[in-house]
């Protein structure tokens, strides 16, 4: 006869080994998904400002997914410190972003489309 801390054993390692199954099979739910998504970028008129803005958000799940950045406060700043980019004819922008799932990798979705712009000549000096 098996005493109360064997069962309590044998439980314990079955129920860890249906949770390990479980995870393995949410893993696999989302392993072979398509991490590549349609988007729509757009961009309104390219001042002569040498800085590029970038963002950053988290969205939890349930939140609303649309994103509007024309008054959002800027958290990080590109700057072109070699001038680099002015003049410049072929600046692409891009979307992507990381699905966090409950077990698995974390994929890097990219979006299907871009948007291309133009640099202009001469930088301005100062803020708009």
């Amino acid at each position: 006869m098996n005493s109360f801390t064997s069962r309590l054993n044998s439980l314990f390692a079955f129920t860890l080994s249906v949770m390990a199954a479980l995870t393995f099979l949410c893993f696999l739910s989302t392993f072979f998904n398509d991490h590549i998504r349609p988007v729509d970028i757009k961009v309104g008129k390219v001042t002569a400002l040498n800085q590029v803005v970038l963002w950053d958000k988290i969205i939890e799940r349930g939140e609303e997914s649309l994103l509007d950045y024309h008054s959002a406060n800027t958290k990080y700043y590109f700057w072109d410190y070699g001038n680099g980019l002015r003049g410049h004819e072929n600046v692409t922008l891009t979307l992507s972003w990381n699905v966090i799932p409950n077990a698995g990798t974390l994929p890097k979705v990219t979006g299907a489309g871009s948007e291309r712009i133009v640099f202009p000549d001469q930088y301005t000096s100062g803020r708009f």
